[in-house]
């Protein structure tokens, strides 16, 4: 009887399930790299050298920063491609990749853009973040972590924790701590403040993690093995098998939903993390998910290797 009463469940939910379709777009004047929203303002980062501006409301473009043009090895004008961007404080955080391949790292606050490290230093950083008003983390290709002091213009700490390549790095909404995923299919939490590790998570993963979710103590990971794994406190380790590569997941703040890129179509599905039971499917992209970010448990954004950012209300 018990059995049967579990089936009955797992077919409502499957019952409910639905597509859905995003509430509108924003179009950027180039491929969208990675993106931030505060309050009613969406910043995007482009491989155009510039940051759309958009009005969250309206979706169109209200205002634009450009990062000066490079000069390539033949001698063309070429823009910047901008890695990442973050905002704190009315301050905007911009990586971007410079002429000899190494990184250029802005500061764009007053309408005025400041370079606090140019590619002279020959870092290859992978994205960068803002701690607080005065520190930036850093992750690099080569799986170093930096700390790094902006007023006295110093490392706090530059730690390598790892042999394997860096894929992907995401902070806890408390910026104090950071999860890091590589090559290995490794998952590593660290303490941010002093880079130490405080756990390492195996045996989800076969190798290579592309993106990782962090929130409210559980973890999930994107995988070429075309698994997502959910890691949670003090509870068992799990994985949900997708027919296709997954290059990107996503988690409410709450910690109770997920959502993954699933198919050839770059289509999204939702998950109920604590059972890992499938729900609705985000239906809108054309090209490989490169972001999802949660503004509330109902409310997301998400970007593709192509022009636009998507915006959902997933119930």
């Amino acid at each position: 009887m018990y059995k049967i009463f579990i089936i009955l469940i797992l077919l409502n939910c499957l019952s409910d399930a639905k597509d859905i379709t995003p509430l509108y777009k924003f179009h950027s004047v180039g491929f969208v790299s990675d993106f931030v929203l505060n309050e009613n303002k969406l910043y995007v980062a482009n491989d155009m050298g510039t940051i759309d501006i958009f009005d969250f409301k309206t979706a169109k473009i209200i205002e634009q920063i450009s990062l000066p043009p490079l000069t390539s090895s033949f001698n063309k004008i070429i823009p910047a491609d901008i890695l990442s961007v973050d905002y704190l404080n009315g301050k905007l955080l911009i990586l971007s990749v410079g002429e000899n391949s190494y990184r250029n790292v802005w500061i764009y606050k007053n309408h005025t853009l400041k370079q606090i490290i140019n590619e002279d230093k020959k870092m290859s950083i992978k994205k960068a973040r803002f701690i607080n008003d005065e520190n930036i983390i850093f992750s690099t290709i080569g799986s170093d972590i930096i700390l790094h002091d902006t007023s006295e213009k110093y490392n706090v700490y530059d730690s390598h924790i790892s042999d394997s390549a860096m894929q992907d790095m995401t902070l806890s909404l408390d910026k104090t701590k950071m999860v890091i995923s590589d090559e290995s299919g490794e998952i590593k939490l660290i303490d941010v403040k002093t880079s130490k590790i405080l756990n390492i998570y195996t045996g989800l993963n076969l190798d290579n993690v592309y993106k990782v979710a962090y929130s409210n103590g559980t973890i999930i990971t994107a995988g070429q093995d075309r698994r997502v794994g959910v890691y949670q406190d003090n509870k068992k380790a799990y994985y949900i098998k997708s027919d296709f590569l997954v290059f990107c997941v996503g988690i409410s703040p709450s910690g109770e939903i997920g959502i993954y890129s699933s198919g050839e179509q770059s289509d999204m599905q939702v998950f109920k993390i604590k059972t890992g039971l499938k729900s609705n499917r985000l239906i809108g992209h054309k090209n490989v998910i490169n972001q999802i970010k949660f503004i509330d448990e109902n409310h997301l954004l998400s970007s593709e290797r192509g022009h636009d950012v998507l915006y959902w209300k997933i119930k």
